[in-house]
């Protein structure tokens, strides 16, 4: 069709036409030339059609309490952990781009494998993280230095050494990856789109960074924070925070996290992806008033697999989880937005012996299986229906049921 500029040169050329038989002639040129155009071009419904879709998905922490390390320990004394994804990760590596909360280090067995409270976990996860489709790995958590100076070198460097093409946010054996030393934001392309993604931790549990390394893990510093993301909107078509905060096992957004969303939105972040709760919070939309700019806030994934040793009531809570499912395009003014979205609950199974831990999503997950869950033992509140109503009353309507 014809565009307003050459609309407006048109009707000059006419208007500056000597004669009126000329101007005729002009405009009866004109009128053909636009319904050809209008012919042979498809109308803007029909280009927004075919522009590409990209979906991202986000799972929540991987918590490795003693009894999930205990479940993927081999006879020959190793670890494999492809039993906590068995069951979910052909629909993660389906996916455009996958992002995991690494919630513990991953600093080897040399320096012993733990669980709470200081967690340590095998390279072999690496393995398993990378089988099971992640691209994105947010290690950035309050437990990023439960092994110290060396626990966070050995992870980043083996991640460096064997998966150079998986991007690993949140900590740093070196300052040239660190935006706190100046370097630019992870940028991932998705076609002819570029995401950024972020990752920050409101504390490493007070155990301080060396001091030869502040820039070791990416904290939520307010200021650090802004220039990130005004950075990332520099670069990038869409920008992905993935923060670690709020309040444990509460159900709602916390004060702490509100005040961080608007931070966000106010610089320009499109999607937020939380964790730490260790149980499920709201999904919503939040708008700038200043901008207008709206971004869509997930404040906690909760736990991808976990067997935590609490009792009593709120325990079965724990073992709901989300994969939270955005789905990305550019609209007809060529800017990336979000198309769709959802949430996908899924449940951490547990079971003594070996393999006996793994998570699954709920519409796979029967009550028969339910009532075999040991959580059972620790909270007896624990059924498929609960989990359903728990999913029901945090996120309503959002969630993709069977």
């Amino acid at each position: 069709m014809v565009s307003e500029d050459n609309a407006v040169t048109n009707e000059n050329i006419v208007t500056t036409t000597g004669t009126i038989a000329i101007e005729t002639e002009v405009i009866e040129t004109e009128v053909i030339e636009t319904e050809t155009q209008d012919a042979i071009q498809p109308s803007t419904d029909q280009l927004s059609e075919t522009m590409p879709e990209y979906k991202i998905i986000m799972v929540g922490d991987v918590l490795l309490h003693t009894p999930v390390e205990e479940s993927c320990l081999q006879p020959d004394g190793s670890y494999d952990y492809d039993s906590l994804f068995s069951h979910t990760k052909e629909e993660i590596a389906t996916a455009d781009l996958a992002l995991v909360n690494q919630e513990v280090i991953i600093g080897g067995a040399d320096l012993g494998i733990s669980g709470y409270p200081c967690f340590n976990a095998d390279y072999s996860l690496c393995d398993s993280l990378v089988g099971a489709g992640f691209d994105v790995i947010c290690h950035a958590t309050n437990h990023a230095m439960d092994k110290g100076r060396a626990g966070l070198i050995n992870c980043a460097e083996y991640w460096r050494d064997e998966y150079p093409q998986i991007t690993v946010l949140g900590i740093h054996d070196t300052a040239d990856t660190s935006t706190f030393c100046g370097a630019d934001p992870a940028i991932i392309e998705l076609g002819d789109m570029r995401i950024a993604v972020l990752n920050y931790t409101y504390g490493t549990n007070g155990i301080s960074l060396p001091a030869d390394m502040p820039y070791a893990v990416d904290l939520l510093n307010e200021e650090q924070v802004a220039a990130d993301i005004q950075r990332a909107e520099e670069l990038a078509d869409f920008t992905i925070v993935c923060p670690h905060w709020g309040t444990e096992y509460r159900l709602t957004s916390d004060a702490s996290q509100e005040k961080w969303t608007k931070i966000f939105a106010q610089n320009g972040a499109d999607l937020v992806l939380g964790t730490h709760p260790h149980v499920i919070e709201p999904i919503e939309w939040v708008i700038d008033e200043e901008s207008d700019h709206e971004m869509l806030v997930y404040y906690s994934l909760g736990n991808f697999v976990n067997w935590t040793s609490g009792t009593g009531e709120g325990v079965a809570n724990r073992m709901v989880g989300g994969m939270a499912e955005v789905t990305i395009t550019k609209n007809d003014h060529g800017e990336v937005e979000i198309a769709d979205y959802g949430v996908k609950p899924m449940i951490s199974h547990v079971a003594s012996g070996p393999e006996g831990v793994t998570t699954y999503f709920l519409e796979d997950y029967p009550e028969e299986l339910a009532e075999e869950n040991e959580i059972v033992s620790q909270d007896p509140e624990f059924s498929r229906e609960y989990c359903v109503n728990l999913c029901d009353s945090v996120w309503g309507d959002l969630w993709k049921t069977e």
